[in-house]
């Protein structure tokens, strides 16, 4: 993978999407590079075949322009903190050595979510260890590990203003055709909700929390360092 200033870790490919893209078009327009690595194909979705959701990932790649996308190419619906995904995920944030990983939160009705979440806990720690796997590259371990919600609400520690953004991001989640509720069925089976509303709904709950029109919710365990108060000001 390319050197980048923030990896975001998705289960699925639209996982990042979903959550994120604000996050990803704010970056870039401060000039920073974000690549994304998806877990799984997404192959046992009830929606859409696995071909499919690579082409769609690729689409709304370009659309957010990352710098990378990979996909780790484990089993959908069987994702597994073991040794061998680990040493995948390590290799590849040792490969783009970013400030930031983003990953999913545990609190999470989907098992592949929870699974994530515990697989970025072990690779950001063990990818800053210099005996760990000296094979898989020099250790290198992100500054900040950020979680974004699911499929379940969160009381988030920050939450990002992405009112700029929310249109880019719409298009980006469009996307995914196969996700899309069409001709009346819904697209979701968690919630019952198409992927674009879902997002939307959830951006504009938080945006009106915090006094804008859309805002991703994010948590960081342990308190969050500012090196300056300007962003509280203005």
């Amino acid at each position: 993978m390319v050197a980048c200033d923030a990896l975001f870790l998705g289960p699925h490919p639209d996982d990042v999407e979903i959550a994120c893209s604000g996050a990803i078009l704010r970056l870039a327009r401060a000039g920073r590079r974000s690549a994304i690595v998806d877990c799984t194909r997404g192959e046992m979705g009830s929606r859409g075949t696995s071909d499919q959701r690579m082409k769609e990932a690729a689409e709304a790649a370009a659309a957010l322009g990352v710098a990378d996308r990979r996909n780790l190419g484990l089993p959908d619906t069987k994702v597994a903190a073991d040794d061998a995904s680990v040493r995948l995920l390590v290799a590849a944030i040792r490969e783009s050595r970013p400030s930031l990983l983003f990953a999913p939160h545990d609190r999470d009705v989907h098992p592949d979510h929870v699974a994530t979440a515990h697989l970025a806990s072990k690779a950001w720690f063990l990818s800053g260890l210099a005996r760990f796997e000296p094979g898989l590259g020099a250790p290198h371990r992100p500054r900040t590990l950020i979680r974004y919600p699911g499929n379940v609400p969160i009381e988030p520690t920050f939450v990002l203003d992405v009112s700029d953004f929310a249109d880019l991001k719409a298009q980006v989640i469009r996307c995914y055709r196969s996700q899309l509720a069409d001709g009346g069925a819904r697209g979701h089976l968690v919630q019952g909700l198409d992927i674009l509303e879902r997002a939307q709904v959830r951006d504009r709950f938080y945006g009106a929390r915090t006094g804008c029109a859309a805002a991703e919710p994010f948590v960081v365990d342990g308190p969050l360092l500012l090196r300056d108060l300007d962003s509280l000001i203005g």
